[in-house]
């Protein structure tokens, strides 16, 4: 079927601002161009891609079914004219996707050291769950993810280079002063108000994955999105916390790792890219600091 690609990016912008006066101002077209290229693309598919009300447009399930393929193939396009534009003296840019723990406790000092040997280059760091990233990076819309692994989400498209190994720890305060030096299994650690990140991270999986090879079913007290809000939470004493080794905080009187009977596996942080697209060089140079 021949369809001109025009007709493809006009649907992308109004499926993606969900108004036909918005898309047509970014397309800096009038709005009366864009409804005849939405009606043009209906009529040559034979499908209705946009339910049209005074209020409100929204996609049909046809409409979202296109957008799924229509979406990275725009930024992929956009990917490639940005490396295209690419020169010595603007550095380039670097989309990169994590976790705010990952960006906080990890990131920053490779930031710092590409910033200082690319003072041009533009970086953008989109803050996501490891399972999001996983979406941002099969979608276009980032050059490369640093993630949590084990992380089934890794599409086919993916490459991935091992950055570091880490284990996953119980800490609590002086509340459970009782702990310390003792070790707990994980059936006993089921007596105790666990405080962990929710179920739309890898951490959270890996803990329930965890707890259910042991037969044992896992009730947090507290589900939150933020380690740093589970290290805070811990140090007032609402409950032990599970969060990565390196999240830790050093010299701290307040807090204590609970040991386990059980010895957890390790996980590691991981550099993932689309292995099917050509990376710029200003991603092959942040790449490369991972080098082992």
């Amino acid at each position: 079927m021949d369809i001109n690609y025009e007709l493809y990016k006009v649907f992308y912008y109004v499926a993606d601002t969900l108004s036909f006066s918005e898309a047509s101002k970014q397309l800096f077209i009038s709005q009366s161009a864009v409804s005849q290229s939405i009606k043009a693309l209906e009529k040559k598919l034979d499908q209705v891609l946009f339910i049209r009300s005074t209020k409100k447009v929204q996609l049909t399930p046809e409409g979202e079914i296109l957008l799924r393929h229509i979406e990275p193939a725009i930024n992929l396009i956009k990917r490639g004219e940005s490396q295209i534009m690419e020169t010595a003296s603007t550095g380039g840019q670097i989309r990169i996707g994590a976790s705010d723990t990952i960006c906080r406790y990890f990131l920053v000092p490779y930031l710092e050291r590409f910033h200082k040997a690319f003072p041009n280059a533009h970086i953008k760091v989109t803050n996501a769950t490891s399972i999001k990233c996983t979406e941002l990076l099969e979608n276009g819309q980032v050059d490369l993810i640093v993630a949590n692994y084990p992380n089934v989400y890794l599409g086919s498209l993916a490459s991935f280079r091992k950055i570091r190994d880490f284990h996953d720890v119980f800490i609590a305060n002086q509340s459970f002063a009782e702990l310390q030096g003792k070790k707990l299994s994980l059936k006993e650690m089921q007596r105790y108000p666990i405080i962990m990140l929710d179920r739309k991270s890898t951490t959270s999986e890996f803990l329930h994955s965890l707890f259910q090879q042991h037969q044992l079913d896992l009730v947090p007290e507290i589900e939150l999105s933020s380690n740093d809000l589970l290290i805070d939470l811990a140090r007032i004493g609402l409950g032990i916390a599970f969060i990565p080794d390196y999240c830790v905080p050093k010299n701290s009187d307040q807090l204590f790792v609970v040991q386990t009977e059980e010895q957890l596996p390790k996980r590691q942080l991981v550099a993932a890219w689309n292995g099917h697209v050509p990376v710029s060089r200003a991603t092959q140079a942040f790449l490369d600091y991972f080098n082992a």
